[in-house]
């Protein structure tokens, strides 16, 4: 097998949806997979990718060059997108690349950069291309035209120790918006800012639901206005005296408990 060795980039590919088409187009599919395919290899190899594996709709493929890596996989992303496939039936790929040393042995690459590149790919969506931090320190300054890059923040990938701080190419022309990766879930400081948010909009709906709906309020405020503001006011005050300390307790048990 003729392995680029050392500093290698990895790409791992796969068309999202893949059972779905194959059930809407039934032996059509077989012409639609061979399009991608060639697409696929024909932009890979054209910037020294090297096919290291495919099995069903999904390819590895291993560049000497970061930058090469992800000048083919923007290029592919042009390409999937401009095609005019068979049926209507669109072929959405996620891409995932990292970098790194992995050994070379007889059947191929060894190592956790391989599994690191591999969970990057599963975690993204179709159309989406994800970058390691470690591509992303490589390439962040000689970027295809057009192409910025969008920082998403650490992740836990499967069977990975350390989280993984994962960066999507935003082409031009191209969809940029996606649902959250999937993965095992944030780091603990996003999740307890994203915890903090959520009941702070919780408590501070509620209170401008009590202000903009007086009959909700107890009778005890009456119906005197300038009571019922008095009233709102002491409510948004105790709610927010209540949100801290919420916060904190939630927090708090986050933190040591898990």
């Amino acid at each position: 097998m003729n392995a680029p060795r050392g500093t290698v980039t990895f790409v791992f590919t796969d068309v999202e949806g893949s059972t779905a088409l194959l059930k809407r187009l039934g032996d059509g599919y077989a012409d639609l997979a061979q399009q991608h395919r060639a697409i696929l290899r024909e932009e890979f190899a054209a910037r020294g990718g090297a096919e290291m594996d495919t099995q069903g709709d999904a390819f590895f493929y291993s560049f000497p060059r970061a930058r090469d890596a992800v000048a083919a996989a923007v290029a592919a992303q042009r390409r999937l997108a401009e095609h005019a496939w068979p049926d209507g039936g669109a072929v959405r790929v996620r891409m995932g690349l990292h970098t790194g040393e992995p050994v070379v042995g007889k059947e191929g690459y060894v190592g956790i950069d391989v599994v690191r590149a591999a969970r990057i790919c599963a975690a993204g969506h179709g159309g989406q291309v994800l970058l390691s931090a470690a591509t992303h320190a490589l390439v962040a300054g000689s970027l295809p035209d057009g192409v910025a890059e969008r920082d998403l923040g650490e992740h836990r990938l499967k069977d990975i120790d350390r989280p993984e701080r994962i960066y999507q190419l935003d082409v031009a022309g191209l969809q940029s918006s996606f649902p959250p990766l999937r993965t095992q879930g944030e780091e603990r400081l996003d999740f307890e800012r994203r915890l903090e948010q959520r009941i702070r909009s919780h408590v501070e709906r509620r209170i401008e639901q009590a202000l903009a709906e007086p009959e909700a309020l107890p009778a005890a405020f009456g119906a005197d206005m300038t009571r019922l503001a008095l009233g709102g006011l002491a409510l948004a005050a105790a709610g927010l005296v209540v949100l801290a300390a919420l916060v904190v307790g939630v927090i708090l048990v986050v933190r040591y408990a898990f």
